[in-house]
């Protein structure tokens, strides 16, 4: 489990490396020695990775802080990463965009489709649909 004098100590190497912390949150370091913590997770069967900023704007506690909504989302049957996505996109439009509902939609139906049917949707949906609508 990571402190916030381990993660003041840590030095970059050669290559990134991670430090583990718990439920799946690492600090990651990179060679010119930024920190940045991210978190593993699988959704539908693929591995994703979901980052929550850098060290030391981001503090620790305020990464577990994300990690923990991110999990209550992984529990729900929500993909965090895609529901950032969906909130980034809400808050770039004036008001609700068409790809913000149609998001919102696709990550509340999807826990009652098979995994391919879901990502067949949402894979025309951004193919096909919102290249053609816009924002």
């Amino acid at each position: 489990m990571l402190t916030d004098t381990t993660i003041k100590s840590t030095k970059p190497k050669e290559k990134p490396y991670r430090l583990a912390d718990e439920k799946a949150m690492y600090l990651e370091v990179m060679p010119n020695g930024s920190k940045y913590f991210r978190m593993k997770y699988r959704f539908e069967g693929k591995e994703k990775r979901l980052a929550f900023g850098v060290y030391p704007e981001t503090s620790l506690r305020d990464a577990r802080d994300k990690r923990d909504q991110a999990r209550k989302q992984l529990a729900q049957g929500i993909d965090p990463g895609e529901n950032r996505k969906a909130m980034k996109a809400a808050q770039m439009a004036d008001g609700e965009t068409f790809e913000v509902v149609a998001r919102e939609w696709h990550g509340k139906l999807q826990a009652n489709w098979t995994p391919e049917h879901a990502e067949r949707i949402l894979r025309r949906l951004e193919a096909d649909i919102f290249p053609w609508l816009g924002k």
